[in-house]
């Protein structure tokens, strides 16, 4: 596994747009839609299926995600890697991951890949919170768990960032990196003139 940073989204940006399919309902969703976004925060994650960095954290994303959407902070996935050379991340198995980690939120498939490069998104997995407004206020790690470090996921990172948004605190701008594996990028066509 390739061991990756996520770029760091320069913070202030304004959440780009998506419109892509949920393989669990068959239907594709966009940020735009109210249903999507929060008037107080929104998490927005690419993971996958088969990374072993996102299947350390699976069941606390799950865990999370279920406290804090209680307190109307939305939650997005969002896969982006390229299937035909990674297929535990189709469709399909998505969908799977939805049922067997019990997520409480939209995981949606990034096909063309053109939302990951939007985002700038480097890893899996790369978390970013955006404010009522849709500017990015987090970008970083969800905690200091790696496979084979010997640390629990907590998702320390990500909900100290979130409890300052709904205490109305300011989130400190030191904030570390996540790590993961690269995003699985499909191969630039050649082109033949």
């Amino acid at each position: 596994m390739a061991k990756t940073l996520s770029n760091m989204l320069p913070l202030g940006t304004l959440a780009p747009d998506f419109f892509l399919l949920n393989p669990v309902t068959g239907h594709y969703e966009s940020l735009s839609e109210l249903k999507l976004k929060s008037d107080i925060a929104t998490v927005i994650m690419f993971i996958s299926n088969h990374c072993p960095f996102v299947k350390l954290i699976k069941t606390k994303i799950s865990e999370i995600a279920h406290v804090y959407q209680k307190q109307n902070i939305k939650f997005i996935a969002l896969c982006s890697n390229d299937i035909e050379k990674y297929p535990e991340d189709s469709p399909e198995n998505m969908a799977q991951d939805v049922k067997d980690f019990n997520y409480p939120f939209s995981y949606l498939f990034d096909e063309t890949q053109e939302v990951a490069k939007a985002y700038q998104a480097a890893c899996t997995p790369d978390f970013y919170i955006f404010d009522h407004n849709l500017q990015c206020i987090y970008r970083g790690q969800f905690d200091d768990a790696r496979p084979g470090n010997g640390i629990e996921p907590t998702g320390k990172d990500l909900t100290q960032a979130l409890d300052c948004v709904l205490t109305h605190q300011p989130i400190s701008q030191n904030q570390k990196p996540s790590l993961g594996c690269n995003i699985k990028w499909k191969s630039p066509e050649i082109e033949c003139v």
